[in-house]
Order: C-alpha cells, then sequence, then structure tokens
C-alpha cells in the first residue's frame, strides 16, 4: 500500500521503543523490519549477534529508504548489553514458556509502553531469531511477554509482520487521527442556488418522462429527492457533474438523437 509522501512532515518517536532483533538471520528480514519501524516513526534499532554481520547489504533494498534506521542501527555482542539503558523491555513471542512471566497482548503492551515513556522511562521491544524466536534467557531479562492474539492453528508470524504489528499499536497510542473522517480536497460545496438548478434541472426532466404520474404523491416524490442529494454535502462539481448525467440521460444517444428528435418535433 503505498502512500510516501516527501511534502508531508517526518514524524520521529525519539522516545519510542527500541526495536532489539535478536540473531536476525538474513539481511532482507532486517530490512523488512526496518522499513515496518519507519512507517510508524521509530528509528532506534539495536541488533544482536545478527547470523550475518552487519551491515548488510541485503537490508538496503528491503528497507525501502528508510536509511536513517540503517544508519543509526547499533550492534551488541549480547541480549544484556542492548537493554542495558533501558527501563522496562517486552518479549515477542507466541511459545509458552516455563516460568511464571505477566502474559499481555499487543494493545496493552503499546499502553504501557506509553505510560513509561511519558514518564521519561526508556523503553524496549525484543523479537527473536526467524527460526526458532527468543530463548528463554532472552525472555528472563524482560518484564512481561506480548503474545498477539492468532489462529492457535496458525500462530506463526514472520519477523517483519511482528515489528509492524508492534509499531503500530504503539503508534496508535499517540495518534490524533480520527477513527473516521473524510478528507477535504480544494472543493466549493454546493450553494442553494446551484442545488435549486439541479433540482428544478431534475424534476423538469422527469416530468417530461412521466415519472411524477400521480398529482398526490408527486410533492412527496419531489421532496424524497431533495433530500437525499441535500444530505449529501455535494461540491459545487459534483453538482455539475449530476447535471451532465441528466442531461445524458434526457438526450438518450448524444448529439446525434438530439437532432433527430429535434427533426421528429417538426413533424
Amino acid at each position: 500500500m503505498a502512500g510516501t509522501n516527501s511534502l508531508e512532515n517526518e514524524i520521529i518517536h525519539v522516545r519510542g521503543p527500541a526495536i532489539i532483533l535478536i540473531g536476525a538471520q538474513l539481511g532482507e528480514n532486517i530490512g523488512k523490519a526496518v522499513r515496518a519501524m519507519y512507517n510508524f516513526g521509530l528509528t532506534d534499532l539495536r541488533l544482536v549477534a545478527p547470523r550475518d554481520g552487519w551491515p548488510n547489504p541485503d537490508a538496503i533494498p528491503a528497507a525501502a529508504g528508510a536509511d536513517i534506521v540503517l544508519d543509526k542501527a547499533r550492534v551488541f555482542d549480547s541480549t544484556a548489553e542492548a537493554i542495558a539503558d533501558l527501563a522496562y523491555v517486552y518479549a515477542t513471542t507466541a511459545r509458552r514458556r516455563d516460568m511464571i512471566k505477566t502474559v499481555i497482548t499487543p494493545r496493552k503492551c503499546a499502553e504501557l509502553m506509553r505510560s513509561h515513556s511519558d514518564g521519561g522511562q526508556k523503553i524496549g521491544l525484543l523479537f527473536g531469531p526467524e527460526k526458532a524466536g527468543l530463548t528463554n534467557d532472552d525472555v528472563a531479562l524482560c518484564d512481561a511477554i506480548v503474545s498477539v492474539p492468532l489462529n492457535p492453528a496458525f500462530a506463526s508470524i514472520n519477523l517483519a509482520q511482528a515489528v509492524i504489528l508492534m509499531s503500530y499499536e504503539w503508534f496508535q497510542t499517540g495518534s490524533d487521527q480520527p477513527e473516521q473522517y473524510t478528507p477535504q480536497l480544494d472543493t466549493t460545496p454546493a450553494s442553494s442556488d446551484d442545488l435549486q438548478k439541479l433540482f428544478d434541472h431534475m424534476e423538469a426532466e422527469l416530468t417530461e418522462a412521466g415519472y411524477f404520474r400521480h398529482d398526490q404523491r408527486r410533492p412527496t416524490m419531489k421532496r424524497n429527492l431533495r433530500n437525499i442529494f441535500k444530505r449529501s454535502e455535494l461540491t459545487r462539481e459534483e453538482v455539475s457533474t449530476l447535471r451532465g448525467v441528466v442531461k445524458a440521460l434526457a438526450t438518450g444517444g448524444g448529439p446525434g438523437w438530439i437532432a433527430e428528435k429535434a427533426e421528429k418535433n417538426k413533424e
């Protein structure tokens, strides 16, 4: 789903969660995770012992232009070193663990992280290798386990999917975008006069076509039509289009048909 606009203001969550990838196996997968991060303004990428080393040229095309994240990426030898400056760390894993550890959903995790971040605390999300996931030793270093509600018969998601899911939930806790809105384009609302001309045009053609057959129902039918278009909050451009539609329907086959109709009327 493409939608990048270089004219828009850049969003970077300086106090957002660090994304910590443990033993990532492919540069391409790291690149995809980087792209997912930057979609939601996250730039703190920490790599723990990446299998193929770092930097990895395979990550660049997969990152799709999120160079700021690649350039800032830091490499650590151990998980403990990667999270040393973080006050709260959450482990993303789908597997059950033989330890007493609170399990939370991504949404709850995002709420907790936002609260910690607003309080000035540094936070992080831990993601394990593509095949094996996090070890119990890694999970033991975390404050809670994040478990995504998925189809229990097929609960496996790839690294980039996991990163984008958690990044999205984090982003939503601080987004001011309403749940529903209509984009305002460079248009002019239709005036009452514009609408009246549409109504007159439409009703005249409908009368000629025999739509208003019953005198008793005619006022109600006209009101219903007017209410339909009034509720639509039409723009001037849309009214113009509708008038063109009415004209096309009324003239049927176009200019040639109009000439033929004129000849018949003369007869």
